[in-house]
């Protein structure tokens, strides 16, 4: 068997746990070769070689439940609370959609809630229109962390903050789709920061 990418086996792995804790079963060979742009067979033989060294369970052709039983007995609870724009910032109002429970072993300890993600403006950071982000209760976020941002007048969007202009000493919150936006920034004049991003779960 040919040497597989151990980051890619990472990022497999993760998604199979964000994949469970979103809807209770494991993702099929054809939605991980979907979510990577790998072959069907490609992502078989990256569920061998993970099966070898233990990071997954896979027999027979299946991943199995019994591999997540840690995902199953620590879980947090975490609200869904509506959607948050990734563009310009616009008026939200906070509606508990339901409470999912989301595993301590991918995604530590909280509190933590979910928004659904809306636009394309973060797509450079992996964040596409439907996907869920799961926001970390954060008040405190450093230049670089993806925030969930309020400013004096209740308007939120998500973006990434890129510290304090030198030159208007406002809040910057940057776009991340270089394509299509460009370097366009936001700046606020008193930033309230509602969270920061600590996991994305694919719409798809």
């Amino acid at each position: 068997m040919r040497h597989k990418d151990p980051e890619l086996m990472k990022q497999i792995r993760t998604y199979i746990g964000e994949f469970y804790a979103a809807r209770d079963r494991t993702p099929s060979t054809t939605e991980i070769a979907a979510r990577f742009g790998i072959a069907r067979s490609t992502a078989q033989n990256y569920l061998v070689a993970m099966n070898r060294n233990g990071m997954v369970s896979y027999e027979g052709g299946k991943l199995s439940v019994e591999h997540m039983e840690k995902i199953r007995t620590q879980r947090t609870g975490a609200p869904l609370v509506g959607s948050v724009p990734c563009g310009e910032l616009t008026f939200e109002e906070e509606n508990v959609e339901c409470v999912m429970t989301l595993p301590a072993e991918i995604f530590g300890n909280g509190p933590f809630y979910l928004l659904h993600a809306s636009g394309d403006s973060m797509e450079d950071e992996g964040i596409e229109d439907g996907d869920l982000v799961v926001v970390k209760r954060e008040t405190d976020p450093k230049k670089g962390d993806l925030v969930i941002a309020m400013d004096a007048e209740n308007r939120n969007t998500l973006k990434k903050y890129g510290g304090i202009s030198r030159k208007n000493k406002k809040a910057m919150l940057l776009y991340c789709n270089q394509a299509v936006y460009g370097d366009k920034v936001i700046y606020v004049d008193s930033l309230a920061c509602q969270g920061i991003v600590s996991h994305v779960i694919k719409k798809k």
